[in-house]
């Protein structure tokens, strides 16, 4: 199986993102296209660039550093209700004309401030339902002309997509990175990702997903190319094994001094797949040898809820299991940023070439 290998840019207002150091122009062009930069140099495909209200916007970051860069691929975030899909459709089409063919992208259904940009707060089947139809239409309008398109949520009529975007061997549009545990998120990504996200979790876990993702794409009738998967996780990787675990322990014990930061988006914890992960902590600090469940009692959310704490060999053979699982997709990062790209694409990538 082909692997690949991207990072995370931290999209952030506010400094100290996961512990970064940076202050001072954290979130600048300049700061960021560093990053982006390293990660080309570094043996990196690319990066997430998260999304959510108060943040600076996804699509204007990616757009900033893909013009900057020359290979560096932006994994950009976007939500269905912040974009009509026609309209995303088309600066997708654009970004990925206009940078070669460098342009994926992550569909967020989770619950926002909705009502920030004018839209209104959905129960989860209506938030799902219309996820399904923003992922429909994207499709088509970046795959066919003329389409008219009548669902419950969004319609379009004779609406063609240009530019058109160019295919490049079997890509036919950029690829569609979909997360989500709850069994509403299951069966949308079963039918209509490309890609399904998983968070950190030990590896029977993963695999009961995967097993119940491609059962349901047998079931509901997927009518694209199997689905594939990924793993978005914090890879907290030191020399040894013993300076890793030293190192994670401290600053484990210096977000339990303090109180954690405030919780960016206040309906993350209450996600199904959040909660998921912050329930790891009931069954021990460590699971799988070296998945470590602590930080998630102390502030840790999202990718921030369990590291994969070791040497490089340590983590790259934990990867390598996720990889046995048929991940194929891999997410990391850790802080500093700037230097952990530096650290990890020289000492963890080489460990996992095929």
């Amino acid at each position: 199986m082909s692997l690949e290998f991207l990072w995370y840019i931290p999209n952030q207002v506010t400094p100290g993102h996961r512990g970064e150091p940076v202050t001072a122009d954290h979130n600048s062009l300049d700061t960021l296209t560093a990053q982006a930069k390293a990660l080309e140099a570094h043996g990196w495909k690319g990066a997430l660039v998260g999304t959510g209200w108060g943040r600076p916007d996804t699509f204007t970051v990616a757009t900033a550093l893909t013009a900057r860069t020359e290979t560096f691929e932006p994994l950009v975030a976007i939500r269905p209700g912040y974009w009509r899909p026609a309209h995303f459709a088309s600066a997708a089409a654009s970004l990925d004309h206009l940078s070669g063919g460098r342009l994926r992208v992550n569909i967020v259904s989770g619950k926002d401030n909705l009502g920030a940009y004018g839209e209104a707060e959905e129960d989860q089947a209506d938030r799902y339902a219309r996820t399904k139809e923003f992922l429909q239409l994207v499709r088509k309008l970046w795959t066919e002309d003329n389409v008219t398109f009548r669902g419950e949520h969004y319609r379009v009529t004779d609406s063609t997509v240009t530019p058109r975007i160019a295919r490049r061997g079997e890509r036919r549009h950029p690829k569609l990175y979909f997360g989500g545990a709850s069994e509403a998120a299951q069966r949308v990504a079963a039918t209509e990702a490309d890609v399904q996200l998983f968070w950190g979790e030990p590896l029977a876990g993963v695999q009961e997903r995967i097993e119940h993702l491609r059962t349901l794409s047998a079931e509901l009738g997927r009518e694209h190319a199997p689905l594939e998967f990924g793993l978005r996780v914090t890879t907290f990787v030191r020399d040894t094994t013993e300076q890793a675990w030293a190192e994670a322990e401290a600053k484990v014990a210096e977000m339990a001094k303090n109180q954690p930061d405030p919780v960016q988006n206040p309906h993350r914890r209450t996600a199904v797949g959040q909660q998921r992960l912050l329930d790891l902590a009931a069954r021990g600090d460590v699971i799988d040898d070296n998945l470590y469940t602590a930080p998630g009692r102390y502030g840790g959310g999202g990718a921030g809820t369990t590291w994969l704490v070791g040497s490089p060999e340590d983590v790259a053979k934990s990867l390598r299991r996720y990889r046995d699982l048929g991940i194929t997709h891999f997410v990391l990062s850790d802080t500093p940023y700037l230097r952990e790209i530096e650290r990890q694409g020289d000492q963890l990538l080489p460990l996992l070439g095929e």
